[in-house]
């Protein structure tokens, strides 16, 4: 008898079936594809645009290398990627870069594929639909694996870890930029009271949509402290798992390597 009908996660602060959390949270990111941008800069005051900055820094793009880029959405992290490997001196002398983004919601993939500043990398960048917990791609397909908030979306967290190091080639590394838990008592209520009253008013006003942007902070709150989310990544097969703390943990990069 198949018992994954009777399964349960959370949706934010509800729990639903297991069977239904995929087609919720697409739900959620085909209203808000159009104004995903503009809202994580309204949201964070511009500030993720320096989380991002400090990721690509910690994953050191390099020539020749691929990357996945899973949940990636409008393309940032696939792009400022390649931007980076092109920018080497060593650059000149190998093949170039190149990237997948792989994201579940064609919605946000339509919105990366609109923007001016893509057209540049040509058929160096490429996009595909696909789940993080089955990716479409073979074993040890890729250099780099990348999730930038978008972890904490998906239904088994730990089947999406165990994908990842699966396409990843021995020496391959994994990166996550996710949201996380602040490290003092008074930064938390701070970050509750903002959350929780200010982001879900944005995104009425803004997206036109307050109900998915509810979500999105309810979301954070349910997702694991650094120490957890480390130990899930060091069960998927990961070795020399690491974390550091952006904004005294509003957000936490997580690392780790395939050997």
């Amino acid at each position: 008898m198949d018992q994954s009908r009777d399964e349960e996660t959370s949706f934010g602060f509800r729990t639903v079936k297991t069977e239904e959390k995929a087609r919720l949270v697409r739900s959620v990111f085909d209203s808000v594809a159009s104004k995903y941008d503009l809202m994580n800069d309204l949201m964070s005051g511009g500030v993720h645009r320096i989380w991002k900055s400090v990721f690509l820094d910690r994953i050191g793009p390099r020539p020749a290398e691929r990357l996945i880029d899973v949940a990636g959405g409008t393309g940032d992290i696939a792009a400022g990627f390649l931007n980076r490997a092109d920018a080497l001196s060593t650059a000149k002398d190998k093949p170039p870069a190149k990237a997948v983004i792989c994201d579940i919601n064609y919605e946000m993939l339509k919105a990366g594929e609109a923007r001016a500043d893509m057209a540049a990398f040509g058929d160096r960048l490429t996009r595909v639909t696909g789940d993080a917990e089955n990716l479409p791609f073979p074993d040890k397909s890729f250099d780099a694996y990348t999730i930038a908030f978008g972890i904490r979306n998906v239904t088994d967290m730990d089947a999406a870890l165990r994908e990842a190091h699966r396409v990843l080639k021995p020496g391959g590394r994994f990166f996550c930029l996710e949201f996380s838990h602040p490290i003092t008592e008074s930064l938390q209520k701070a970050y509750d009271a903002y959350s929780f009253n200010v982001i879900p008013w944005l995104g009425e006003k803004v997206a036109g949509d307050r109900e998915s942007y509810q979500y999105l902070i309810e979301s954070i709150r349910k997702f694991p402290a650094q120490e957890a989310f480390a130990a899930r990544i060091r069960k998927a097969g990961f070795a020399q798992v690491k974390y550091e703390n952006l904004t005294a943990g509003v957000a936490a990069i997580h690392s780790g390597w395939r050997v």
